[in-house]
């Protein structure tokens, strides 16, 4: 494992390296870990190298600038230890690296964009993002504002998210968006977190693994 102690010792690193995984702090001092995710994702040398991004306030703006600049994953602080080794296995372990593990739910959802709202049903719900199944479209890379009620919880998880597709209704498939979640804080990332583990017996398996 090599570390660094400021971005640009990290690009440096990165150059000599080209390391399989980057881990690192979004507020480290001068070039900041998000200004550093970009610049790895714009470099044709280092656009495949998965980039853990971790928040140390946890406040909405924070985790939603570590997606912007491009960020693979993002993990507050302080750091727990199951989620990182979890993380870096997903990145590390398969030729291909995985997205976030993903639970099938029938949840309602609030969606809306410019004073328009309409009803929406999240389909296929991850911690990072969302499949809503939804009969108005919106063109990819549009933004909006969400809201989903947890079945079989209390909760209702509310973040603004950016469309990454969308696509017709076809034979056998849904009419809908896939979303990424953008500002979403730290309580209601900790409950979405929380809320996916717990319907994945194969993540409580993974991480009882990583503890031995």
């Amino acid at each position: 494992m090599l570390t660094a102690s400021t971005s640009e010792e990290a690009l440096a690193i990165a150059d000599d390296a080209q390391p399989d995984l980057i881990v690192a702090d979004l507020g480290m001092p001068g070039m900041d870990g998000a200004e550093l995710c970009t610049r790895l994702k714009q470099s044709l040398l280092h656009a495949r190298i998965p980039v853990v991004l971790l928040s140390s306030t946890g406040e909405a703006a924070e985790r939603e600038r570590a997606v912007r600049a491009g960020a693979d994953d993002v993990l507050p602080k302080p750091i727990e230890r199951m989620a990182l080794l979890a993380a870096a296995r997903r990145f590390l372990t398969y030729p291909t690296p995985r997205g976030q593990p993903r639970i099938e739910v029938a949840a309602p959802a609030q969606l809306s964009q410019r004073r328009i709202s309409w009803d929406g049903t999240a389909r296929n719900l991850s911690r990072g993002g969302v499949f809503v199944e939804s009969k108005r479209l919106l063109r990819a890379r549009a933004e909006l504002d969400l809201e989903i009620e947890l079945p079989e919880s209390s909760h209702v998880v509310a973040s603004s998210a950016q469309v990454v597709w969308a696509r017709e209704r076809g034979r056998g498939s849904r009419a809908g968006m896939g979303l990424r979640f953008l500002a979403l804080d730290r309580r209601s990332a900790r409950v979405l977190a929380d809320y996916v583990d717990e319907r994945l017996p194969c993540v409580r398996s993974l991480l009882e693994d990583c503890k031995a």
